[in-house]
């Protein structure tokens, strides 16, 4: 435990962000740096003898959390980081990625704001890399056996370092011309810079990880020959088959998917393109989709220079505080969200449903025709008399995804069986229908959240890991059919 009387002499603080007006004009994180050490031994000392630790519920990961909360209060960084890197691959990550359920379920939060959990965790990740206390952990020696990771997302990536530091072989293949998956390409750089990637990589590297990029599975090399080379394999491809909008005009010249859209402007930062081949500069955006993905359309469309930029949602404003009734602590609520790319400018429409596009004579997509909808019966149903225009010149599509990408062939190749959601089916082990081929992450899970996609890779590795020699000392944070707080 913390200091006893924490929780009471220390109100929450966070970390503190950029002006408005100097982050839109960079692509660098949006919090001032250095902003958190000077406050986190405080907030870190909030956290209370609670009895029954809620947060390593609501952690997909089971994060030690009072744990390293009592180092970092304490201002021990290196057993802090020891205890982080005891159940998380990549605190980094989820330190600015994840949406945080462990704050959610803080016993503290019943009645007082919860331990700012998220920012002590990012804290103590950064004062390790700077005071080298993270190191490459090579094994011992080696099983002989080698494994084939497709996928360098988190999930992948948190396969591929557990195996690795087991004693097999392990080659990561990634489709992109780089490493990281979403996290590369998918995320902002204004949410987490790439360094923090390049400099886990590396380590991956000198651990023994090898990395094949620009190798699409089902593509470039069939399953079935990939099968043959390796001793087992581990299926981290993503969900990322995005939703549509079948609506007329859909056909129309500036109508993109979000993952058209962001990863160019990442590339941008990658010093790939000078000015990226879609740009919302001088444009008015409208992004489809309340989540993450359409804030980072939001963010991305501030930083490129738009004319305005509208976010529609087809569901309610949700509440500002928690329904006890509907969303009892210490469940994760669907709450009211400002993220830093809100905080920036546009405008946030709910309840409403898009009919068509309307375009130009060159075919350029020019306005979007909404309608107002409303829960009737149960099912959301037009409102008569509320349809109505709005510019549109850049659309982006963030709407979710669906399931893993079919248009490669790789499930066909593998032979492999789905679930009634269309995710790659696997049993305990996360061992799918083919023996000695494992699936983690979104193609097995769905759509979640990157706490999730590394417990599913950790939890996989220990699989493949008793595949291989009979036994696994790995742990295993989660089973397949686990639905935690989380969820």
């Amino acid at each position: 435990m913390a200091d006893p009387k924490g929780f009471l002499n220390h109100g929450r603080e966070v970390a503190r962000s950029r002006p408005v007006e100097e982050r839109v004009r960079d692509w660098n994180e949006v919090h001032v740096p250095g902003s958190l050490l000077p406050i986190i031994s405080k907030q870190a000392s909030r956290c209370m003898d609670c009895g029954i630790p809620f947060c390593h519920n609501g952690c997909p990961l089971g994060n030690l959390i009072p744990e390293w909360n009592d180092y970092a209060y304490r201002e021990d960084w290196e057993a802090a980081s020891e205890r982080l890197h005891a159940t998380n691959n990549f605190p980094e990550f989820t330190g600015r990625l994840c949406p945080a359920p462990c704050e959610s379920a803080c016993v503290l939060g019943i009645n007082q704001p919860p331990v700012t959990i998220k920012n002590v965790e990012v804290s103590i990740i950064d004062k390790a890399w700077e005071t080298g206390d993270v190191a490459p952990q090579i094994p011992e020696r080696l099983s002989g056996k080698t494994v084939a990771v497709v996928g360098s997302g988190p999930a992948g990536l948190a396969a591929a370092q557990q195996l690795t530091r087991a004693g097999h072989t392990v080659a990561v293949f990634e489709r992109a011309d780089r490493v990281g998956g979403l996290l590369r390409y998918g995320i902002p750089e204004f949410k987490m810079e790439k360094r923090h990637i390049n400099r886990r990589i590396e380590q991956m590297r000198a651990e023994g990880t090898r990395f094949r990029t620009g190798v699409e599975i089902g593509r470039d090399l069939k399953a079935t020959d990939l099968k043959k080379r390796y001793d087992a394999v581990v299926l981290a491809v993503g969900a990322t088959t995005a939703r549509d909008l079948p609506v007329p005009g859909r056909e129309l010249k500036g109508v993109y998917q979000a993952m058209e859209y962001l990863p160019l402007a990442n590339k941008v930062q990658e010093g790939d393109y000078v000015s990226p081949p879609i740009s919302a500069e001088g444009k008015h955006v409208v992004v489809i989709g309340g989540g993450d993905t359409g804030a980072d359309c939001v963010g991305t469309a501030h930083r490129q220079g738009a004319a305005s930029v509208t976010q529609l949602e087809i569901m309610p404003r949700p509440n500002d505080e928690r329904d006890a009734v509907s969303q009892p602590w210490p469940t994760f609520p669907m709450l009211y969200k400002v993220t830093s790319a809100h905080e920036e400018g546009g405008e946030r429409v709910y309840s409403v449903s898009t009919t068509h596009f309307e375009g130009d004579e060159d075919g350029n997509v020019q306005w979007l025709h909404l309608t107002e909808v409303e829960f009737v019966g149960g099912k959301l149903t037009q409102k008569p008399g509320t349809e109505r225009k709005i510019p549109a010149q850049l659309v982006t599509l963030a709407m979710g995804f669906t399931g893993t990408d079919r248009d490669n062939g790789l499930v066909e190749q593998f032979g492999l069986d789905l679930d009634e959601r269309g995710n790659i089916a696997r049993d305990a082990d996360f061992q799918t229908n083919v023996p000695g081929v494992f699936v983690a992450g979104d193609a097995g899970r769905g759509q979640s959240l990157i706490v999730w996609a590394i417990a599913e890779g950790r939890s996989a590795a220990r699989g493949v890991d008793r595949f291989l020699t009979g036994a696994s000392d790995l742990p295993a944070p989660i089973r397949p059919t686990d639905r935690a707080l989380a969820v």
